[in-house]
């Protein structure tokens, strides 16, 4: 059982021999005796120093070390909401006015792997000359993420979040722009460039456009 004395004794011998001052020399001042120092003596608590005893501690009587209570949960910060764009253009000249968008990107300095493309009618050509490889291939150049990636509106639930997203508002049924337009908002982390006919797009999106 421990012992937890509350004013330990210390005998002088403790301390070491005293120095006896010699004729015109200064005693030196005894080293302290290694050991831990009480709460009392550390800084800012008040206090008379107490000499206390090293304790010796076998490995079992240190208890683990706990963590310390955390502090507050970082409160995570609200995804960005894309600046969104819109192209007048009709059906038949929807995927045109995006290809543009997409040529006026690069020009500007975007990498070719920051845009992913929505078509909701036709596909893109350059969809069609990938697929006509397999789905594999076409899959594989997305994941590679290196370029401009073109896929429709069937299948766009697949391709990953880029920072530039253009739609291209071409046709198709009015589920697929229906669907398209919240999802491609959904995966711009800063732009959303819609082509197509603007009360369309209103509606879907909503007169904030």
């Amino acid at each position: 059982m421990p012992l937890i004395p509350e004013e330990p004794q210390i005998h002088e011998s403790a301390q070491g021999p005293r120095a006896t001052p010699a004729s015109g020399r200064t005693a030196p001042t005894p080293r302290p005796v290694p050991g831990p120092r009480p709460a009392a003596s550390r800084p800012g608590r008040p206090g008379p120093q107490r000499p206390v005893p090293p304790v010796q501690r076998t490995p079992r009587d240190v208890a683990p070390a706990k963590p310390g209570p955390s502090g507050p949960a970082a409160t995570a910060a609200p995804a960005a909401t894309p600046q969104i764009q819109l192209i007048p253009a009709s059906a038949g000249g929807a995927l045109d006015a995006a290809d543009e968008a997409v040529d006026l990107l690069l020009d500007s300095g975007r990498a070719p792997g920051d845009v992913l493309v929505i078509t909701t009618g036709a596909q893109h050509p350059w969809a069609e000359h990938e697929l006509s490889f397999g789905e594999a291939a076409y899959w594989a150049q997305h994941d590679a993420g290196d370029d401009v990636f073109y896929t429709d509106a069937a299948v766009a639930s697949r391709a990953a979040s880029r920072p530039v997203v253009v739609v291209a508002v071409n046709g198709g049924p009015a589920s697929a722009a229906a669907s398209a337009l919240p999802l491609a908002h959904a995966r711009a982390g800063a732009l959303l460039i819609v082509c197509g006919d603007p009360q369309q797009i209103n509606t879907v999106l909503g007169a904030g456009v």
